[in-house]
């Protein structure tokens, strides 16, 4: 069974960061492409960015490009996400997801003064 267990979100301020990381059982994590993407109120889900099995490619949306870094251990079987910069924008649930088909529960992420 693919469980992706992402930590309480919390509430930062623009400006600030966070680190958050998914740490994934059940699968062949070292195989697997993995993602992370949002859902921000009132809008669909956004896909944030990606990362392919080895960690050499990634891909990130245009919304987050520069601010954003994805990227893995798979020794560890854990995916994480350094966001820096944060806008009120970035105000979303996040989600940790597996080849963009299985997602975890989602953690929200507040940026707010």
């Amino acid at each position: 069974q693919v469980q992706l267990v992402e930590p309480g979100g919390g509430l930062v301020q623009p400006g600030g960061f966070l680190r958050p990381s998914c740490p994934a059982s059940g699968f062949s994590f070292s195989r697997a492409r993995m993602s992370w993407a949002r859902q921000a109120p009132g809008k669909g889900l956004e896909w944030v960015s990606d990362i392919n099995s080895s960690g050499w490619s990634t891909y990130y949306a245009d919304s987050v490009k520069g601010r954003f870094t994805i990227s893995r251990d798979n020794a560890k079987n854990t995916l994480y996400r350094q966001m820096n910069s944060l806008r009120a924008e970035d105000t979303a649930i996040y989600y940790c997801a597996k080849d963009r088909t299985t997602r975890g529960q989602g953690t929200l992420v507040t940026v707010s003064a």
